[in-house]
């Protein structure tokens, strides 16, 4: 291959993280390949430059064409950005199988899926940064959130592995943690509870983690979030470099939760929990 492929695949950018950064990356010059299930709700960025695709990370066959486009127009897709997720809420016990199916489906086994299709043509021309936007989620636990936290949990540890596994092939592997961000995250989290189950012991539970989602992202705490565009911009100066690190974490509210979960025992951790949240009893 003569020359360095540096075609950029963004999932998920309807909205968001992913539509922010791929306005940010045809600002700074990088061939931009956006994609959505539908995409229709991103002719915006079409109009802005990008080359947009269908492409739906539950769907195999979705994501091989989305990257045989990009391959037999640049070769190889040069960055790849997971970014398409959601957060599945509510009880463990109570939230139905086929919706934790769901959730990894689309936040662990389509990431990885992609990350299987652009390998090759990374590896072939010696170059590539693969770009996981994972969570301060994937390093705490939340009551109400296990499973989207199980997603991001997996998501580092696949991150961390394949970082070490394609080193040598010239290939990054960068892991994005924000924290507070400051879109329709917080309500569509809330929405994903409907399907969780209605009455029963969970009840006060359910009502009080709705409250609190919704308060955390429109609340005083969104003045430790930042929007969309700091994801962006932390995405950006980490492809950009020569040597990226293995994880950047975006906002204070990300350092902060961390930094606060790394020093406290699981003991005290559930006393904390205890007091924000109706234990189910």
């Amino acid at each position: 291959m003569s020359e360095v492929s540096k075609a950029v695949l963004i999932t998920g950018c309807s909205s968001g993280i992913g539509h922010a950064t791929a306005l940010r990356l045809l600002e700074r010059g990088w061939p931009v390949y956006a994609s959505a299930r539908r995409p229709e709700s991103i002719a915006d960025l079409a109009g802005a430059g990008a080359r947009t695709l269908q492409l739906d990370v539950t769907n195999e066959g979705s994501m091989a064409a989305a990257v045989a486009t990009v391959e037999r127009e640049h070769g190889a897709v040069g960055v790849l950005i997971n970014n398409a997720g959601y957060s599945q809420s509510g009880p463990i016990e109570q939230v139905a199988l086929e919706a934790v199916r769901r959730q990894f489906e689309t936040n662990v086994l389509g990431p990885v899926a992609l990350i299987k299709l652009v390998l090759g043509g990374m590896r072939a021309q010696g170059w590539g940064k693969i770009v996981n936007v994972s969570s301060m989620g994937g390093r705490l636990t939340f009551p109400g959130g296990g499973y989207y936290h199980a997603s991001k949990y997996a998501l580092e540890a696949i991150s961390d592995a394949l970082r070490f596994e394609v080193r040598g092939f010239g290939v990054d592997v960068i892991v994005v943690e924000p924290g507070l961000i400051v879109t329709e995250f917080g309500r569509a989290a809330v929405a994903s509870m409907d399907g969780a189950g209605e009455g029963g012991p969970y009840d006060e539970f359910n009502a009080k983690l709705a409250e609190l989602t919704v308060g955390t992202y429109e609340g005083p705490m969104r003045h430790l979030g930042a929007g969309p565009d700091a994801v962006a911009k932390a995405i950006e100066r980490a492809i950009s470099r020569r040597r990226p690190p293995a994880r950047v974490r975006v906002t204070p509210s990300a350092r902060l939760a961390i930094l606060t979960r790394r020093l406290t025992p699981d003991r005290v951790w559930d006393a904390s929990m205890r007091a924000q949240f109706p234990q189910p009893r």
